[in-house]
């Protein structure tokens, strides 16, 4: 017992250990805000995708979908090329000019025995009437019964079902009398609900009353007679027919298309050779009076039927739709496309069609549906979603088409209605969800600009400016965050830290060194400015130890009313980060926490190089390369400008050339640097501006940003691209206060336009968002060859 509890004492704290990493997982895995968002998303795909396959089961138990399918396999039937015409089968038609030419119908058995004699002499393989003689019709009744009875070629119909008149009951139609039952085959047809006829009856069961009692069917009748010379015979076995050693599965009530079906007796899908040349076909007339080539019926399945439309003997095909007329196939020419089926599968080795089990049809209605929900998640621009889902349906049909060709038969219509609910469902809770989204951050952007007013309020009332003048730390280390974003002059030296500047910045004695938060290991100091410091850090509690960026954001004043404006504006400006981070180019907020009455923003690190790199001193860029340069940060700035969020610090150190895809990024958002506010020290003036000399326009440096402030500063940095000079060493023009440029670049008029109109003096004549200067931009000609003034 001692025993058990000293394991038990050693055991519990590991457990502990495990339960404890457990909890701290999300934590630990990278982004894991990120990752949490993508799970997220990816539910909402995979719930989408569940309902449209369950709302898809449901439509096929209905028969809601069934229908749409069959049309959908009726239209590929149509474009598949048609097979020559069989040369093992002849058709004999009885048209209206050949009844015409008799002077009556029913043909008198007499006609009838004179066509079977005339074919009977050129030595076909079987000959099929399908035309019921269970009636006499003399003259020459004794013959054509005496041939029936006696040809080993002869095979004659009768009919399983067929509604009497004065009972309603299926009496079926009698055959000839005396016909030997394996010449004798029934003629009714396995129509669906719409009536076309896409199966095949083989084998059926007469009912009792039935005056048909052949189980067999006529067409297959004629193709046992054909193959019996070739020594193939039918078989039935382990509850499958063959012909020879060929298998013809039966389809069931649940295959394919079908659900529920009606699929009693012995049925297969029918697959048809042509539309209408399925054989060569001859009339009447043409037999009795001599003008066929014995050829033609010579070891041939001939079969004998009536052609004319005024005698109802025709069933719809899925070619029916195709033509400008209601167009209807003559049973015999029916009876034809079943023969030459079940031949060319014995002789030709042709695959019959065939289908999934029901659980796979609906694991492929499940993947397409899944399809649709990630489709619409991965692809946000409109146009390239519609294209991509054309090419997606595109590409099932393509599937589909593929299949078909190689006998199957999988559906079409269901996955197409899948992938289109859940399609649907996810565009329209991502534009639920992104509306949301969109009006949290209106509001959080509302309450950011309610806590700058009343800390500007506040700041105005302090007197004390000794108290709160900024520190300013060097940059020593030429990287990707630099933060000096005090106004400042030209002139004006930028370092003015002291020793007590540094030991303000140094770690608290409670704090392990060189750690914050207790998990993230100091690695390097990116930048500084008045408002705190930036770090490069590592996060000691996520596996492989990750970088990540650290903002150090020190409040100006620490009493009481001031640190609970500056937390409401710091955990504002955090949330409206969270929200923004979701776009690909902008940092992704990893955590926030308040220590020591000290501010820390946690941030994904993008390693390359800021902007700043690429535009040295006197280095013009081409106007093909600035325009590129303008249009990556726009399409930035118009995210968050979609968002009524404003940056506030646009310049070249905070704009990154990402080294995985030499993408522009932007970082370090500037309103949360208002709880250390900037000074000027010649006027002693102390403000909660925000912004960089010569990037910023004249409203933010009066502590009243607009979206358009961001399009100037972006338009500044576009003309120093194109001149080559720093933009505080740029001149103004002193009646409009514009910036004085084109002279010193090599410019088209109509960028330059859009610049001007970037970087006008007054922001009501500029663009008023980043989407509009965009559409500007993508307007432009092609850049024109122009020679700089200063150098020509």
């Amino acid at each position: 017992m001692r025993a058990n509890k000293r394991v038990i004492s050693r055991f519990s704290p590991k457990f502990k250990s495990v339960l404890s990493k457990i909890a701290s997982l999300r934590t630990r895995i990278p982004h894991y805000q990120g990752l949490a968002n993508t799970v997220k998303s990816g539910q909402s795909a995979i719930l989408a995708g569940a309902i449209a396959t369950g709302a898809i089961i449901v439509g096929r138990e209905l028969h809601l979908i069934t229908p749409v399918e069959l049309n959908a396999y009726d239209a590929f039937v149509r474009w598949r090329t048609p097979s020559e015409p069989d040369p093992r089968l002849l058709i004999v038609a009885i048209t209206e000019a050949d009844i015409q030419a008799q002077g009556r119908w029913p043909l008198s058995d007499e006609s009838i025995y004179q066509l079977l004699d005339k074919l009977d002499n050129y030595q076909p393989r079987v000959i099929g009437l399908d035309i019921y003689r269970d009636i006499a019709q003399e003259p020459g009744r004794e013959q054509l019964l005496n041939y029936l009875q006696n040809s080993d070629r002869a095979v004659s119909i009768c009919k399983l079902s067929e509604t009497s008149d004065d009972d309603d009951e299926d009496i079926g139609v009698a055959p000839p009398p005396n016909i030997p039952e394996n010449r004798l085959g029934f003629s009714d047809f396995a129509l669906d609900n719409d009536g076309v006829v896409r199966r095949t009856l083989l084998l059926g069961t007469p009912e009792p009353q039935s005056s048909c009692q052949t189980p067999y069917s006529f067409s297959l009748q004629l193709a046992r007679h054909y193959l019996a010379p070739q020594n193939i015979h039918a078989s039935f076995q382990n509850g499958q027919l063959y012909l020879g050693d060929k298998a013809f599965p039966q389809l069931h009530s649940r295959t394919g298309h079908y659900q529920r079906v009606d699929a009693g007796g012995y049925q297969i899908l029918l697959e048809y050779r042509a539309p209408r040349n399925v054989a060569r076909q001859v009339t009447l007339t043409q037999v009795l009076e001599g003008q066929i080539e014995p050829e033609w019926v010579r070891d041939r399945a001939v079969l004998i039927g009536v052609t004319a439309p005024s005698i109802d003997d025709a069933f719809y095909t899925p070619y029916s739709a195709t033509l400008r007329q209601i167009h209807r196939m003559p049973g015999v020419t029916l009876h034809a496309q079943i023969v030459s089926q079940l031949l060319d599968v014995v002789l030709e080795d042709r695959p019959l069609l065939w289908d999934w089990p029901e659980g796979v049809e609906l694991l492929w209605v499940l993947v397409w549906s899944l399809s649709g929900g990630v489709l619409v998640l991965k692809i946000q621009h409109p146009f390239k979603l519609v294209g991509a889902i054309a090419i997606a349906l595109l590409s099932l049909v393509g599937i589909n088409w593929v299949l078909f060709l190689q006998g199957g038969r999988i559906p079409l219509v269901a996955p197409n209605l899948g992938f289109a609910i859940a399609a649907s469902g996810v565009l329209i809770y991502t534009t639920y969800k992104t509306r949301r989204e969109h009006l949290e951050i209106i509001h959080r952007v509302q309450a950011q600009e309610d806590n700058i007013a009343l800390l500007k309020t506040m700041l105005e009332e302090h007197t004390d400016v000794a108290a709160i003048a900024p520190t300013v730390i060097p940059n020593q280390h030429n990287n990707n965050y630099e933060d000096a974003t005090r106004v400042w002059k030209p002139g004006e030296q930028a370092a003015k830290a002291s020793v007590n500047d540094t030991q303000r910045d140094s770690p608290p004695a409670n704090r392990k060194p060189g750690h914050l938060g207790g998990r993230y290991k100091i690695m390097d100091v990116l930048g500084a400015g008045g408002f705190g410091r930036t770090y490069l850090a590592e996060d000691t509690q996520r596996p492989g130890n990750p970088q990540c960026v650290i903002k150090h954001l020190k409040p100006a004043r620490n009493d009481i009313r001031f640190l609970q404006v500056a937390r409401r504006l710091f955990v504002t400006e955090a949330e409206i980060l969270e929200l923004l981070g979701k776009h690909d180019q902008i940092p992704q907020l990893l955590a926030y926490f308040e220590e020591q009455q000290e501010f820390y923003l946690v941030e994904e690190y993008i390693k390359g190089h800021h902007l700043g790199e690429e535009l040295p001193v006197d280095k013009r860029l081409p106007e093909s390369q600035a325009v590129e340069l303008l249009k990556g940060v726009l399409e930035i700035l118009a995210f968050i400008h979609e968002h009524r969020v404003i940056h506030r610090d646009i310049k070249p150190s905070n704009i990154i050339r990402r080294e995985s895809d030499q993408r522009l990024c932007l970082i370090d958002f500037g309103a949360v640097k208002q709880i250390q506010p900037q000074w000027e020290p010649e006027t002693e003036n102390i403000t909660v501006a925000i912004g960089t000399k010569g990037y910023a326009p004249p409203e933010q440096l009066v502590g009243q940003p607009r979206l358009s402030s961001d399009l100037y500063a972006l338009g500044m940095i576009g003309i120093q691209a194109l001149t080559g000079i720093a933009p505080h060493q740029l001149r103004q023009d002193q009646e409009t206060g514009g910036v004085v440029w084109r002279n010193l670049a090599a410019v088209g008029p109509e960028l330059a336009e859009v610049i001007d109109r970037m970087v006008a003096y007054h922001f009501s004549d500029r663009f008023q968002t980043a989407a509009d200067a965009l559409q500007a931009l993508k307007k432009l000609p092609p850049s024109p060859t122009v020679v700089s003034p200063i150098l020509s």
